[in-house]
């Protein structure tokens, strides 16, 4: 959502909605680019832990069109022009050249960014929901924000237990 638009939001339902709206092209957009991020990472459990972000985004892009139903709504995407500066930021590092462990470490704070941006959507629009009185549609966007934690977690694991250090002190061959 950019921050100075001529939009006009006539209701908090319309700013919910476009929340929704967001949110949803931020996840077409991120189930496009998850399988470039796992086929560039060099580690297998780096290279696991993205495709299992990619499953929990397909999951949530269906969610999302449930939950559009649930608000009397035609699923519709709109820009999202932070997801899309986060990801080309993480195409970018993916493509790097070098050592492949530094990459690796690149790749995860990559991808932190973006789940740390779908925390804060995912959050608001829960937020925004119970406001409104939509309780299942605030329930399941807190599933999904649950979700995005617990993968934000695994990848702060993995950097801190295993990439990291090998990046800070590669071997010298």
């Amino acid at each position: 959502m950019a921050l100075f638009t001529n939009t006009t939001f006539d209701s908090f339902e319309h700013l919910f909605l476009d929340q929704l709206q967001d949110i949803y092209d931020a996840e077409q957009r991120l189930a496009k680019a998850l399988p470039r991020m796992a086929e560039a990472a060099d580690d297998p459990r780096l290279k696991t832990a993205l495709r299992d972000h990619l499953t929990e985004t397909e999951r949530q892009l269906k969610s999302l069109d449930e939950l559009f139903e649930c608000v009397d709504q035609k699923p519709k995407a709109k820009t999202c022009e932070a997801m899309k500066g986060l990801i080309s930021e993480a195409e970018q590092l993916a493509d790097a050249k070098g050592d492949e462990n530094i990459r690796d470490a690149a790749i995860i704070a990559a991808a932190q960014r973006i789940d740390h941006y779908e925390m804060a959507a995912y959050g608001t629009a829960r937020n925004f929901a119970r406001r409104l009185g939509h309780d299942d549609v605030a329930k399941s966007l807190q599933r999904c924000l649950d979700e995005e934690k617990a993968a934000d977690f695994r990848l702060t694991e993995l950097a801190e237990q295993s990439i990291n250090p090998k990046a800070a002190h590669p071997v010298s061959t």
